[in-house]
């Protein structure tokens, strides 16, 4: 597929609020783009290749790509692969490396205007004295030192059991799930998945941040939170990639496009695995939201509410109007149930719809969402902006000192030493505005807050 030509193939469904790709180039397999012309004009041309290699896993039956798109490992970053539960793949590059890398929102009845440019400072600082940043940081120091045999009670019991075990500091009765069932056969692999051990309760680096934010709505504040199964994550979906590809030599021929069959013996260890990633970064996020939570209260003198905490890059089983039960995997893009989908009955969200959390940049506007007609995506949105610039591009491209001064006037404190790590500026990321336009327009969702960044914690 020439890449100069492939969007001009593209035919808009005008109703729908998508473009569509040829069926025939994708065998057979929809694919929907929820993207804005300019978003699609902006598109790097190398997302193509790997749109059209999300289609060819066996069994898939639509491919929907989000308006954060972006190239990926194997697959787009921004993208969700609706498959067959029973006879279709398990891919592994739809999923990632950070299993279960997710957000927290929690709000507080505080008027914005109370974070003077002190407390945002003391904000951040008492956060950096509770929550540690950054490649291979330890986590908090209660978990930092446990056993292997508690960390195993941990990963298979997930938020219930650490809540039940370490006690309850925030409710979390609005959070997406407390735990991820785990195959009670499956064993943690002799492999790197080791380092996770001591880092729970640890940001981690990269797009990882705390942020400090003002409502547009309600003039309060906020906090979000993004973050996932550090080490532990990485190291079980570095294994299961070389495990995938040794199974099938002869079918994968590159490492970013394993899968498992449906007959493989080794497909529901890896399955196993995800739910034990994924019960790793809910307790990751539960016990930063308990810190930043308590760096608030001395900061503040009040109180944050969880107002959601959901899990990204999994793949899930799910009901679907259209194709029945499928199994959904999402590559750096957020479930988005509305209201009386039949997997919400029993949660506080069945006739609202749950939140969507969606992160801007640390200098735009991040986003609270309340999903509508989202069927037609899979039930899938954004999980933020979305990259238009490389971390290497971003280093060579862009000036520190400029970058640090244009902060520094739209009054955002990061960190304390208000040093912007430079391939996490805005400069390097889409305007959120845009990409929730895609969104609005396509009738996916509805803005219920935007949030604007008064103080950024990020990792080095």
């Amino acid at each position: 597929m020439p890449p100069d030509s492939w969007k001009e193939r593209l035919s808009y469904v005008s109703d729908g609020g998508y473009f569509e790709m040829d069926e025939e180039e994708c065998g057979g397999v929809p694919v929907r783009l929820f993207l804005t012309p300019s978003l699609l004009d902006e598109l790097e041309d190398s997302v193509c290749a790997q749109i059209v290699t999300a289609t060819r896993f066996p069994g898939v039956k639509l491919v929907v790509v989000t308006p954060d798109v972006h190239h990926g490992y194997g697959v787009p970053v921004g993208c969700a692969i609706v498959s067959d539960p029973d006879d279709g793949a398990v891919a592994l590059g739809p999923v990632g490396f950070d299993i279960g890398c997710g957000m927290v929102s929690l709000r507080s009845d505080v008027p914005a205007e109370a974070a003077t440019e002190e407390r945002r400072v003391a904000f951040n600082r008492a956060v950096m004295q509770r929550v540690n940043m950054g490649v291979g940081e330890r986590g908090v120091s209660h978990l930092a030192g446990i056993g292997r045999p508690e960390f195993e009670r941990l990963i298979r019991g997930g938020a219930d059991y650490y809540t039940a075990t370490h006690g309850e500091r925030i409710d979390r009765t609005k959070a997406e799930r407390n735990c991820i069932p785990v195959d009670d056969r499956w064993q943690i692999p002799a492999s790197r998945a080791d380092r996770g051990i001591g880092q729970l309760g640890s940001l981690g680096a990269g797009n990882h941040f705390i942020e400090l934010q003002r409502s547009e709505q309600s003039k309060t504040l906020f906090v979000q939170i993004h973050t996932g199964s550090r080490g532990f994550g990485h190291g079980l979906a570095e294994h299961y990639f070389h495990v995938a590809k040794d199974e099938q030599p002869d079918v994968i021929r590159h490492l970013d496009e394993a899968w498992f069959a449906p007959q493989s013996p080794r497909r529901w260890e890896y399955l196993a695995a995800v739910a034990a990633g994924g019960n790793y970064a809910i307790i990751n996020r539960l016990v930063i939201a308990e810190e930043v939570s308590a760096a608030f209260r001395q900061v503040f003198r009040a109180d944050l509410e969880l107002v959601y905490e959901i899990s990204h890059n999994l793949v899930q089983r799910e009901w679907h109007p259209e194709f029945g039960w499928v199994n959904v995997h999402r590559k750096g893009a957020t479930r988005a149930f509305p209201a009386r989908h039949p997997q919400l009955e029993g949660t506080p969200w069945f006739d609202t719809g749950h939140p969507v959390l969606i992160p801007g940049s640390n200098r735009d506007w991040s986003y609270i969402l309340r999903p509508t007609d989202s069927a037609k995506s899979a039930y899938t949105v954004n999980h933020g902006a979305g990259r238009r610039m490389s971390r290497t591009a971003a280093k060579k491209q862009l000036d520190q000192q400029v970058v640090n001064r244009e902060y520094r006037e739209a009054g955002i404190v990061v960190n304390v030493d208000r040093r912007v790590p430079i391939d996490e500026s805005a400069a390097a990321y889409k305007s959120s505005k845009s990409v929730i336009a895609a969104i609005t327009r396509a009738g996916l969702a509805e803005v219920e807050h935007r949030l604007w960044p008064l103080a950024s914690l990020k990792g080095l």
